[in-house]
């Protein structure tokens, strides 16, 4: 049963250098096509199985999801209601670009039931703000949090760090200018060089070169440092909260819970069977109309498959998998699907802890998350 509905926006008003999310830029959209095409979209996940459970988070992703109207949000927000249910207390989220123009419509947006924001910041730097190819400045995200905060109860925001050249110095202070707006989540991300990008392109040519991974390192200690001093340890690799201010929609992946995934792109995990949408609005658009839903794949999960994922996402977090827990969830035997003997390893160089069945990376261990995952997760696991 679903416990989380992501919904995709795919529209942009430009593509970043750095983004490999299913974004796209278009003069314009049919915003009443698209609500029938998200409301039918919907409506297929419900009748195929995924209701029955109240929905304990929504999620708007993207994209730009601030671009769109409040009244196709309400309405969106209307129909999962009425499909599913709300569970006391969920958390509706909405990503946004902390522009003025999408600041305007946080009031109408926290009317339409939203009430929880991520604003996509980025920096307090300009001139980071330019090379990164973000359509803001500094005091115009410094206002739009001031606005989300005083619109929503719960508010997050990102910002890209190991960036070209930064030192530790320049980053701490960011930081800590961050720290002292005083939200109560923040997801720092280091800039990753992903293929199929922009910035790929500027590498390849040598326009820029990416900040050495020793010196990343670095600047990754000192986030946690200094975010756990200010009482918004991490919870993620990259995400940081105070205690009971986590992103309970993403938890929901990271736990590997069921989700409802709809819009262009989008994937979701219900009741064991992974889904994922058309990428290209157009196609999208074009397989509702004649199917009535989105899905471009779907596909049934062995147990196996499933323990896989779990352990994947689960090893993210600062809390780590329970390898007990998983083996009576899946029906596998989970502890034996890991290379105990790499997990020894790890363990020893203090970047595992194991505690009873309890598996979880340290502060040393998560920079190296991706090599450690590819050593003590079983090969067939990690191609699953």
């Amino acid at each position: 049963m679903a416990q989380a509905l992501y919904i995709h926006w795919p529209f942009c008003l430009s593509k970043c250098p750095y983004c490999d999310f299913n974004s796209h830029v278009r003069a314009e959209a049919d915003m009443g096509a698209w609500e029938a095409a998200l409301l039918t979209d919907m409506r297929h996940e419900a009748e195929v199985g995924a209701a029955g459970e109240p929905l304990a988070s929504i999620f708007f992703g993207g994209g730009t999801p601030s671009l769109m109207p409040p009244a196709l949000v309400a309405a969106l927000l209307r129909e999962a209601e009425r499909l599913w249910g709300f569970a006391p207390g969920i958390e509706i989220t909405l990503e946004a670009n902390p522009s003025s123009v999408e600041a305007a419509r946080f009031a109408e947006l926290a009317a339409a039931g939203v009430n929880r924001v991520s604003l996509g910041v980025q920096s307090f730097d300009d001139a980071a703000l330019r090379f990164l190819g973000r359509l803001h400045g500094a005091a115009e995200a410094r206002r739009a949090i001031a606005t989300a905060q005083a619109h929503f109860s719960r508010v997050s925001f990102d910002l890209i760090y190991a960036r070209p050249g930064q030192d530790e110095h320049a980053w701490e202070a960011e930081l800590r200018d961050a720290l002292a707006i005083g939200t109560g989540h923040l997801s720092l991300y280091q800039l990753t060089i992903e293929p199929a990008t922009r910035f790929a392109t500027d590498v390849r040519r040598g326009a820029f070169v990416p900040l050495e991974d020793d010196r990343a390192a670095d600047l990754f200690a000192l986030t946690r440092d200094l975010t756990a001093a200010a009482g918004l340890p991490a919870y993620e690799i990259s995400n940081h909260a105070r205690p009971g201010e986590e992103s309970r929609h993403n938890l929901t992946y990271w736990r590997y819970r069921d989700y409802c995934g709809i819009g262009p792109g989008a994937h979701g995990r219900p009741s064991g069977t992974a889904t994922t949408r058309h990428r290209k609005p157009e196609n999208y658009l074009e397989a509702v109309s004649k199917h009535g839903h989105g899905i471009n794949e779907q596909r049934t999960l062995g147990s196996a498959e499933q323990a896989s994922e779990a352990l994947l996402v689960g090893l993210r977090l600062s809390e780590g998998i329970d390898t007990e827990a998983l083996a009576r969830r899946f029906a596998v035997p989970v502890a034996a699907l890991l290379d105990q003997g790499k997990v020894t390893l790890y363990r020893d160089l203090g970047l595992l802890t194991q505690r009873g069945s309890r598996l979880a990376l340290t502060d040393r261990g998560m920079p190296l998350l991706d090599a450690i995952l590819g050593e003590i997760v079983g090969r067939e696991l990690v191609a699953a």
